[in-house]
């Protein structure tokens, strides 16, 4: 057999960017330490600092920042001025690595490599068994990340947005009906939605006993505690309320048996009711996820969507790039046979769902 010639130059190309995401690795973690020392809040809005000056500021010893600030400077993540020794942070990169509330925040992401690498093991024997690993078996730093991730771009999009986008649903909520958030999570999307609608009630439920304490306690802190409750129940078996809105945020692609959850809201909703399904944004075919937020995502959904579908015992593992058509498969087998595109953002599809 003879062995195709090698292409040097190939190689060479090849490795440069390898090498790139093994120093995206180092990277993260210098994002992480900025974020939580308060050296980027520091940096944001002052003007060129010498190392010195920055460490004064957020009462870190010199040396380590001098050296984290040059690594900053190298990933291009801060400006250098070689002349005054200084250092910058520009007011477009300080929203993505200052500014904990803006929709670009990046650093809480960070959380979640390590939870995943703390868990190779487990990957590895699933890998090899065809088993699953459950969202639970993971460190909590992955789960707290997760939410923080997400929780910013729901803050952004979900009421001034997503909710508009659907027919009729804005007015309903404003009048006051039962609202469902299923797989609630943290329950930043519940306490978001029952701070913007307040006569409106909201239940949010979720298969994660510590996540639905943390919802309980987000809930309290966003002052809605009153109107949004929280129970732990998985997809198929929370109770009947008759709700006016079934929520689904980034959850369905994670669940064993996303037919069984969709068919129970098609049971509970009430007449006139819908369903908003928010996931990760995925065309339909494997060709057009090659992206970077198919490189994020198909990476995400191996280690983590598809593993616990499968610990579920699920008939289905949607994983993180199921597209539109695969959603909408799932949703008529269920009984919800309208589906509508009603937004969507770089990282997300928002479906509008009906019987």
């Amino acid at each position: 057999m003879n062995t195709p010639p090698i292409d040097q130059a190939k190689v060479e190309s090849f490795a440069l960017r390898a090498m790139g995401d093994f120093a995206a690795a180092y990277g993260g973690l210098m994002v992480s330490l900025g974020a939580k020392l308060g050296l980027y809040r520091a940096l944001a809005g002052a003007g060129p600092l010498g190392a010195r000056e920055l460490a004064a500021r957020a009462g870190c010893a010199e040396r380590y920042v001098r050296e984290w600030l040059n690594a900053q400077a190298a990933s291009g993540y801060i400006g250098y001025h070689a002349i005054s020794d200084t250092y910058e942070l520009s007011p477009e990169h300080a929203l993505v690595l200052a500014d904990e509330d803006s929709p670009a925040y990046i650093p809480h992401a960070w959380n979640i490599p390590p939870a995943l690498w703390r868990a190779e093991d487990k990957a590895i024997e699933a890998f090899r068994t065809g088993a699953g690993i459950a969202w639970g078996d993971h460190e909590d730093r992955l789960h707290c990340g997760v939410a923080a991730f997400y929780r910013n771009s729901y803050r952004s999009e979900l009421v001034s947005r997503w909710l508009p986008a659907l027919d009729g649903v804005v007015e309903r909520l404003e009048a006051g009906i039962t609202v469902a958030d299923v797989g609630c999570g943290h329950g930043h999307s519940t306490a978001l939605m029952a701070q913007a609608f307040p006569r409106s009630r909201f239940y949010g439920f979720d298969a994660h006993a510590p996540s639905i304490e943390a919802a309980r306690r987000h809930a309290a802190e966003a002052g809605v505690a009153r109107r949004a409750s929280f129970d732990v129940a998985t997809a198929a078996d929370y109770l009947d309320r008759r709700y006016g809105l079934i929520c689904f945020f980034d959850c369905l692609h994670d669940l064993g048996d996303p037919v069984a959850a969709l068919r129970r809201a098609a049971e509970t909703l009430a007449p006139g009711g819908a369903v908003m399904l928010v996931e990760p944004f995925a065309n339909d075919r494997v060709e057009d996820n090659l992206s970077l937020v198919g490189q994020l995502y198909y990476a995400g959904s191996t280690l983590l969507c598809c593993a616990h579908a499968i610990s579920e015992g699920g008939s289905y593992a949607l994983g993180a790039q199921a597209g539109e058509a695969r959603l909408a498969e799932v949703c008529r087998k269920a009984g919800l046979a309208r589906v509508r595109r009603a937004a969507e953002t770089p990282f997300n599809l928002i479906l509008e769902v009906r019987p």
